[in-house]
């Protein structure tokens, strides 16, 4: 007993108490909790009271049956976006039919962010980020001018300034694949040396307008919920 002088005492006390206020703050999930980040879904909207606060965000919510006013109602977030009866209302109607969490605005919102990633991962050389945000076909195509450039001992210098609009173009299913295409607008400051370090494409002190057709898709069968970039246009 000689051992359980007053200091052993007080630090014994002191490490059950830190315990029990640990567990009562991380040992409860609260709704609140962040998922992974996903470029995506960044700002998806979860649908109250049809999972359990503690339900993975990964699990895509099968479609629900519905009719009248509720079905209209549920189409709220897509007619926010996309005037009714247009091509472009249609397919987003169908795209959420297939995803009940699909949500026009935030996806907008995180394919802004997943434009500067890619735009900048090019720039880089990053082939990492760019094979999780791109589909093969693209992701290729990307590798194989960076390869070229790399070949040729040409770097590029970029800085992205912002972007300017995102605006929804088209929107489809295919399948069970959501295809959604926009319109993207940024300015970016650019410049391609040489071995020797001469300037042989773009300014590096000028901020150059860049107008971008993308079109993003994702299976919605999968539990996967990232989208990838499927097809690249460089609008004149």
């Amino acid at each position: 007993m000689e051992f359980f002088d007053f200091g052993t005492i007080f630090f014994l006390v002191a490490a059950v108490v830190i315990f029990f206020q640990l567990r009562n703050v991380l040992g409860r999930r609260t709704g609140n909790e962040r998922p992974p980040f996903d470029p995506y879904t960044a700002g998806r909207a979860r649908r109250t009271g049809e999972a359990k606060a503690d339900k993975s965000d990964n699990v895509v919510s099968l479609p629900r049956r519905k009719g009248g006013a509720e079905a209209e109602d549920g189409y709220a977030a897509v007619d926010a976006v996309a005037d009714p009866g247009t091509p472009l209302n249609k397919g987003l109607r169908a795209i959420k039919d297939a995803d009940p969490s699909f949500d026009p605005a935030a996806f907008v919102e995180g394919a802004k962010m997943a434009y500067e990633m890619i735009v900048m991962a090019f720039a880089d050389g990053d082939r990492r980020t760019l094979k999780n945000l791109l589909s093969r076909e693209v992701y290729e195509g990307f590798v194989s001018a960076i390869d070229d450039r790399e070949k040729r001992s040409e770097k590029i210098e970029s800085s992205f300034v912002g972007i300017d609009k995102a605006a929804l173009l088209g929107a489809e299913m295919k399948g069970s694949e959501a295809h959604v295409t926009l319109r993207i607008v940024s300015e970016l400051i650019s410049a391609t040396r040489d071995s020797a370090g001469t300037i042989i494409d773009g300014d590096p002190e000028t901020v150059a307008e860049v107008k971008d057709v993308w079109t993003f898709a994702r299976d919605t069968r999968s539990r996967d919920p990232n989208w990838k970039l499927v097809a690249t246009e460089a609008e004149e």
